[in-house]
């Protein structure tokens, strides 16, 4: 994983309506939260998502704008989007650049990882999560991180 502390990469992937994403454009401006997750449409990856559109108000309370990112096509994130009523976007990294640049490995060496970063508004990685079962975990932890960066 990218170490706490450090410069997030720059990344520009497309969302689930073929719209360019470039956080980049948003440094200096919102706190981002990036979420690795494996697949659309698992249990694992649906409880989080749902997770974080539970949590969403709160999050966009802290300054922060949610993106999730799979390897999964722009329909395929379209339709999951839709079926969970997810107020955020999803991004693909359909040739797995993003998870190459952000260090996130294979999970038991099996799927993808899932792995979550709060990048605060100069770019700078505040935190770090990687579990790849416990789903609510992911969204405690930026909670936490987002809270603790609002009292700085």
């Amino acid at each position: 994983m990218l170490e706490v502390g450090s410069l997030a990469p720059d990344l520009e992937l497309p969302d689930q309506d073929g719209q360019l994403v470039n956080i980049r454009d948003l440094r200096g401006r919102q706190n981002v939260v990036i979420f690795f997750y494996p697949k659309d449409n698992t249990l694992v990856c649906t409880l989080e998502v749902c997770a974080f559109r539970d949590a969403h108000p709160e999050l966009v309370g802290l300054d922060a704008v949610v993106l999730g990112i799979s390897g999964d096509g722009a329909s395929s994130h379209q339709s999951f989007r839709t079926k969970w009523h997810l107020p955020y976007r999803l991004l693909t990294d359909a040739e797995g650049t993003a998870r190459r640049r952000y260090a996130v490995h294979r999970s038991f060496g099996l799927f993808n990882g899932r792995v979550t970063y709060v990048v605060d508004k100069e770019g700078i990685v505040r935190s770090a999560t990687s579990d790849p079962l416990r789903a609510n975990h992911h969204v405690r932890e930026v909670l936490r991180a987002l809270n603790a960066q609002k009292v700085l």
